[in-house]
């Protein structure tokens, strides 16, 4: 059985530090993650939140994941990118996952600016997951438009895949336009950062970002075998194989109550299942699972001789 890739999840562990964003605390962890031998970080990110945050009600265990709609619109969302980068400057191997990047809200050449420089930064380390994300209330703070996100998102791709190329560069589209721009100096990759796609559901524009511009796949909950093969089917027909996808997956961590964390054991129990269903890597939050701060090197550790001891 090949040895899973693990991935600490950074974002959301704020019941550690007493609901305080203590970014000096979590680029330690980072540190520690990779001490420990995790092979990558992962920051999440919101800009601004509002009352659609937790309009379906707040989770029931503040060290559960924030999805869309369950969350305390006053949960701390630093700068994920600029978190990353403080990470880079600390570390040496591990990779750097900005995952839910929300493309839409700015204007493409100045996040490829930050991407590329970021990718430089860290030599070749990091990944971008960008997506649309939910809130509708966050685009309407930024002024965007909510209804428009998927196609200002393949815009982005598209520039940022002219932008890695050849200066100067040139875009004219519905959304955003420029003539004879000079984008130097690149990312560290030729091809610009590894670009990760995920969320909820196997839906036609996902397959055809993934398949166009993908290196990695990472759903939000269970995918079902038919979608699996569907993606399978459209990279073929695009000349490429599955195989070439990191495909990530989790671990689902499950409280005993409102105010407890959860079992490691039971979380990793999975892992091998999923590895069998062509996963990778696996996601994992510290703070299901303590509520010490000072815990996080230890708990990677134990982290990694469970998962290599039930791969053998």
């Amino acid at each position: 059985m090949p040895t899973p890739r693990m991935q600490l999840v950074l974002s959301e562990n704020w019941t550690m530090t007493g609901g305080r964003a203590d970014l000096p605390t979590v680029v330690r962890w980072a540190r520690e993650a990779e001490d420990a031998g995790f092979d990558a970080v992962m920051i999440s990110e919101h800009i601004v939140l509002g009352p659609d945050a937790g309009a379906d009600g707040i989770m029931g265990n503040p060290r559960d994941y924030a999805l869309p709609g369950n969350q305390d619109p006053s949960m701390p969302w630093p700068n994920s990118l600029i978190l990353l980068a403080a990470i880079a400057s600390v570390t040496e191997r591990v990779g750097l996952a900005a995952s839910a990047v929300i493309a839409p809200l700015r204007h493409p050449l100045l996040l490829a600016r930050e991407l590329g420089t970021l990718d430089l930064l860290s030599e070749g380390r990091l990944t971008v997951l960008p997506n649309v994300s939910w809130s509708r209330d966050e685009y309407d703070a930024l002024g965007v438009p909510f209804t428009r996100r998927g196609r200002l998102l393949d815009e982005h791709l598209e520039i940022w895949a002219k932008l890695w190329g050849p200066s100067p560069v040139s875009h004219h589209s519905e959304h955003y336009s420029f003539q004879d721009v000079y984008f130097e100096p690149k990312a560290h990759r030729p091809s610009g950062p590894r670009l990760c796609f995920g969320g909820a559901g196997m839906h036609e524009a996902m397959v055809r970002r993934i398949v166009r511009y993908g290196h990695a796949f990472n759903p939000l909950g269970q995918v079902q075998p038919e979608e699996m093969q569907r993606l399978k089917e459209a990279m073929a027909a695009a000349g490429r194989d599955i195989a070439e996808l990191e495909v990530i997956g989790g671990t689902r961590a499950v409280f005993p109550d409102d105010s407890s964390c959860a079992d490691l054991a039971q979380a990793l129990e999975p892992i091998p299942r999923q590895l069998a269903q062509g996963f990778t890597t696996f996601c994992i939050k510290p703070s299901q699972f303590t509520d010490d701060p000072r815990a996080v090197g230890a708990f990677c550790r134990e982290v990694m001789r469970r998962v290599e001891s039930m791969t053998a």
